[in-house]
């Protein structure tokens, strides 16, 4: 844990990535909560047709117990960023949602966890260490927030061993421009540290997110390895722009593609041939566990996109594995 560890935060949770529409189509794709024993089969025949040795998923949430109740307990109450109750598929105990990522065929996957106000980051932070140290698989996550002493923590968290950030923008209501966060975003790129930045403006717009303030932040730190979730939906072109002009910028694919993101946020059809010239920086990400359909949803909403087994190869496992340098 950490050496400054503060009381456990009352935190108002607020989803990831979320609609605004109270008219979301079921489909037999996207059932709801439905997986087992077939479910898991089919994953491991999706990534064993592709030759890989199992996938890497960098967009994948474990907290605090009492915390991820709270955001379960916000998608439940159909919140104000999803205006609709939302079925968590795989609301188990943290145990079993671990077995479940094995029982999948994922090899390496993220803690993400993000601070809504000052005082909870460098606490969220010692818990995710300690998850590291006894989950193997897992990239040892940490988080951040504009306050006195982040870049202290941040610090902390690169020398003892953090392999990648999140950076929670919409929740956090900060801009990642904030004075007190310059020094971190250095830190961060002269050490190679990818940073996961929710800074879309899905489900809401927020005050700092879209973007303007992303183009200006790597103005400054062209080398921070950033990683924009959920594709930067639903912005998605102006982030593939960012992409095309910034060699350090990649997207993970949470939630895009998928019937539930379309349905809200649709991936513009003219803008897929860009998804395959930055095959090398696209990095498959899920949300696990907190999705409204079940896993194999987001892998075939990937193949549906034909962008070839190479394409689906290297987002799967092998952009992952290169940035991280995971064993083979």
């Amino acid at each position: 844990m950490s050496d400054h560890p503060v009381p456990e935060p009352n935190l108002p949770a607020s989803p990831c990535c979320s609609p605004s529409t109270t008219d979301v189509p079921r489909t037999p794709e996207t059932p709801g909560p439905a997986y087992g024993d077939d479910e898991a089969l089919a994953v491991r025949a999706f990534w064993k047709r592709l030759g890989l040795p199992g996938l890497v998923d960098v967009h994948t949430h474990f907290m605090p117990e009492r915390v991820l109740d709270k955001v379960w307990a916000y998608f439940d109450s159909a919140g104000p960023l999803t205006g609709m109750a939302w079925p968590i598929t795989y609301r188990e105990e943290e145990g079993r949602r671990l077995a479940l990522l094995r029982e999948f065929g994922v090899q390496n996957f993220t803690s993400m966890l993000y601070p809504h106000k000052p005082g909870m980051a460098e606490w969220l932070n010692g818990w995710a260490a300690d998850f590291a140290a006894r989950t193997p698989g897992c990239l040892r996550t940490a988080t951040l927030y504009p306050e006195q002493g982040v870049e202290r923590y941040v610090r902390e968290a690169v020398e003892g061993g953090v392999r990648v950030f999140k950076s929670h923008v919409q929740v956090g209501a900060y801009d990642p421009n904030d004075v007190l966060l310059d020094p971190v975003w250095g830190l961060l790129a002269e050490a190679r540290v990818p940073v996961v930045m929710h800074c879309g403006s899905g489900p809401a717009p927020g005050k700092h997110t879209g973007p303007e303030p992303v183009g200006r932040l790597l103005a400054r730190h062209p080398r921070l390895p950033l990683i924009v979730a959920h594709m930067g939906m639903p912005e998605y072109t102006d982030f593939l722009d960012l992409a095309e002009r910034h060699e350090e910028v990649r997207l993970d694919t949470t939630m895009a593609f998928t019937d539930f993101g379309e349905h809200f946020s649709p991936f513009p059809a003219t803008a897929r041939a860009r998804l395959a010239d930055l095959g090398d920086r696209v990095l498959l990400g899920t949300d696990f566990p907190n999705i409204p359909y079940p896993y194999i949803h987001q892998l075939r909403a990937l193949e549906r996109l034909e962008l070839g087994d190479d394409w689906l190869r290297a987002v799967c496992h092998g952009n992952a594995a290169a940035l991280f340098s995971l064993e083979p």
